[in-house]
């Protein structure tokens, strides 16, 4: 039997019935132990306010809740006082205030879409922010705004920016309670390289030793954790868990008072800071830590990350150590580490997959998201997976419009998938839904019972058909003994591939992204048929013809390829391709081999210095190769087109009609001298052209040669006999008139054989 105290909520009650009589909604902050879950339903309820709706972030903490209200009222459980969470409902017809988890509202809200008799709806640790609660928020809001401007909504946290959400109900008022009931002693530890569960273990016996009586609550990330440090703690107390997962029963254990003279240390998730008191309790050790589940937008596929919990969960966790008495917090961390953190997590409705949220939208005639008024509005990335998966499940027809299969999934408390598992596998797919929605846990076979009474009667698939219907985009092929390729286009890995020893298809339904450690893993699976790929989802099977490089034939090779998603189910090669496409592939295949293998190089940019020079647009090398590439398939084929200057000929024929005589004209290649010969000119960026030849041969040439349109004087390079240059000039008839005399003396001392005549325009040949 409780002792009925009065907390520090009780004076505030009068002013917020006042105030609820007056105002629509209001905004109540009130921190740990303030009284705030037990005492406003039923203040609400004295009050004539109707039906009472208290919504709570998790199932422990409604039934704790609950049960707490109904102590206080002298009942029993399931009389005025009520709960029902998923899989488990104690109400029954005089139940007046009923505490609910969030998903549980949205239910009822699809079966009576005006809440018909309920008077106010509590929204309970409102700050942990959880998808069903923002949904919940933005549907009750909507509702109030239309058929119900009679309905009241308290928003209620221990840790809650509360103008923001007053902002948002309307301007409505804000309340706020006192403190918490006594004194708390705040202790941090210093940073260890101890592994987290010898640092749970030797904190643990420190409260034990240090304070007489008393429970000790540990928050740890998740049961992994739990069952460690359950193993480490070396204490005389009674060691239990306490997680989400665990059966009522259990929870029960670790919640509720001890046999007298029996000191017990739960080791809890954060499943216990948005819960009433837990009795006894006088210590927290707090590892500062959470698991997060958040998922990827892009794959769909669902990822859990250790975190570092924000200050308002660290508050919330430090307040269950002083709420009968003083109490005492050891955080396994620093005082910089707790200043550090963020003040409050990142919404769920931010980083979680929304197939839920959208099924539902639709199943209450929603059918834009955007038209409700959000807290914080779900990302369009997220929304767009969403409606893509709900297509696929068959929940939605073409148009977008919620279909009878789309109403009989959202009639079922599973997300759609496992939904679609159920209702498609008959009674073997609710056993399978039921173990997977209880993470293969005991308590499925509760699960399995409600579920069979929801059931409606369908014919039964095959339970493997069944699974790929409920996973239809977690298709995969056994690339290696476990490397899998999945039909969105990633790898992951299988852990166990018991029951697809064999198959070489096969569909995910345990996975999860781990970017930290590598690809994502897979930990169950079901065996798939190709064919039932064609019989289930024929239009998403393409037939897909493509090019392939054979990279021993240096050739183009067609693929015909029969394909589910992203994933290739079978694949033929070797027939003639598509014209278009090889000489696409032949080309790009061409530039990634090098021009040595078609071309001189040295003389391809030759010809783009010319060309750049006379003004042309630059040569497009990789749009000669497709020229030349057309109709061919090969390397060999390519190199016969290419041979004897084939390649610069397709250069010139891109860059239009009259661009070989503008280049000739402008840029020309070659130089005629006096003596006969040719001489090459050179067209260097940045440069002048430049020539190079004997000096004898510019005998007889009186000024200097000029190309290009604006008769750019050529830089000449005269050489001696031994082809060393004598002289570089562009001012050749300076040259002849200052320096050849000397230079002539010189080279005719060095080289008598030659002739150097004494006048240079003498065009006689040596």
């Amino acid at each position: 039997m409780y002792l009925v105290l009065t907390l520090p909520v009780d004076a505030l009650l009068p002013g917020l019935v006042k105030s609820l009589r007056d105002h629509p909604n209001l905004v109540l902050e009130a921190p740990p132990g303030a009284g705030k879950t037990t005492r406003v339903p039923p203040a609400l309820l004295g009050a004539g306010f109707g039906e009472i709706l208290v919504l709570e972030p998790r199932r422990l903490a409604a039934r704790l809740a609950a049960r707490r209200v109904a102590v206080e009222m002298g009942e029993p459980v399931g009389e005025t006082t009520g709960y029902q969470v998923r899989f488990e409902s104690f109400a029954g017809p005089k139940t007046r205030i009923r505490f609910l988890t969030e998903g549980v509202l949205t239910r009822r809200l699809l079966a009576d879409p005006d809440l018909r008799g309920v008077g106010a709806v509590v929204l309970d640790e409102f700050h942990e922010r959880h998808l069903e609660g923002d949904l919940a928020l933005a549907l009750l809001r909507r509702l109030q705004l239309s058929a119900r401007p009679d309905l009241r909504l308290v928003v209620m946290s221990a840790t809650l920016e509360g103008e923001t959400i007053a902002r948002h109900l309307g301007a409505c008022p804000v309340l706020r309670s006192e403190g918490r009931l006594f004194p708390l002693t705040v202790a941090y530890t210093p940073h260890s390289a101890e592994t987290l569960e010898t640092r749970v273990a030797a904190a643990v016996e420190r409260v034990l030793r240090d304070q007489p009586v008393g429970d000790v609550l540990v928050f740890l990330p998740g049961a992994a954790e739990i069952r460690r440090c359950q193993r480490a703690i070396r204490a005389s107390a009674l060691v239990l868990p306490l997680y989400g997962d665990l059966p009522p029963e259990e929870q029960d254990r670790a919640v509720l008072p001890a046999v007298p003279g029996q000191r017990k240390v739960i080791l809890s998730t954060n499943v216990a800071e948005s819960s009433v008191t837990i009795e006894g309790v006088c210590a927290v050790v707090d590892s500062g830590l959470a698991r997060v589940a958040r998922d990827n937008p892009w794959t769909g596929l669902p990822r859990v990350e250790l975190q570092r919990v924000p200050r308002a969960s660290a508050v919330q966790r430090a307040g269950r150590a002083a709420r009968t008495g003083p109490g005492l917090v050891i955080r396994l961390y620093t005082e910089e580490d707790f200043l550090r953190r963020p003040e409050h997590d990142q919404p769920e409705i931010a980083r979680r997959e929304l197939a839920q949220l959208c099924l539902d939208l639709h199943a209450a005639g929603l059918r834009d998201p955007h038209a409700l008024p959000w807290l914080d509005a779900p990302p369009e990335a997220a929304l767009q997976s969403a409606e893509d998966l709900l297509h696929r499940l068959g929940a939605l027809d073409r148009d977008g419009g919620i279909t009878k299969f789309g109403r009989d999934l959202a009639a079922l408390p599973l997300h759609p998938r496992l939904a679609a598992l159920a209702l498609h596998g008959g009674a073997e797919g609710i056993a399978a839904a039921a173990r997977l929605a209880s993470g293969n846990r005991s308590n499925s076979a509760q699960i399995e019972s409600q579920l069979r009474r929801l059931m409606p009667r369908r014919p039964a698939q095959d339970l493997h058909k069944a699974y790929l219907l409920a996973f239809p985009d977690r298709v995969a092929r056994r690339r290696k003994a476990t490397e899998l390729l999945l039909s969105g286009g990633a790898s992951a890995v299988l852990a166990n591939d018991a029951g697809v020893e064999k198959a070489e298809f096969l569909v995910a339904l345990d996975i999860e992204e781990r970017p930290d450690q590598g690809l994502p893993l897979v930990r169950q699976a079901s065996p798939v048929e190709p064919d039932w790929l064609l019989e289930l989802f024929p239009n998403q099977v393409t037939a897909r013809e493509t090019v392939e490089w054979n990279r021993t034939a240096e050739r183009v090779d067609a693929v015909s390829a029969l394909v589910y998603d992203q994933l290739v189910l079978e694949e033929s090669r070797g027939a003639m391709p598509d014209p278009a496409l090889a000489s696409e592939m032949l080309a790009a295949k061409a530039v990634e081999a090098g021009l040595h293998r078609f071309a001189d190089p040295d003389a391809i940019d030759a010809l783009r210095n010319r060309a750049a020079f006379a003004g042309l647009d630059p040569l497009d090398l990789p749009a000669a190769l497709r020229a030349l590439a057309a109709g061919l398939r090969s390397f060999a084929e390519l190199e016969t087109c290419t041979r004897n200057g084939g390649l610069e000929r397709a250069l010139l024929e891109l860059a239009g009609n009259g661009a070989q005589q503008r280049l000739n004209r402008l840029a020309p290649e070659w130089l005629t001298l006096p003596s006969g010969r040719k001489t090459r000119v050179n067209y260097t960026p940045g440069q002048p052209p430049w020539a190079a030849s004997r000096l004898q041969d510019f005998f007889g040439l009186r000024e200097t040669p000029r190309v290009g349109a604006a008769a750019t004087p050529v830089t000449v390079h005269l050489l001696a006999p031994n082809r060393r240059p004598v002289q570089m000039t562009q001012d050749l008839a300076g040259f002849w008139e200052r320096l050849y005399p000397q230079v002539r003396k010189e080279l005719s001392r060095r080289y008598p054989r030659h002739a150097w005549p004494e006048n240079p325009y003498n065009t006689s040949k040596d």
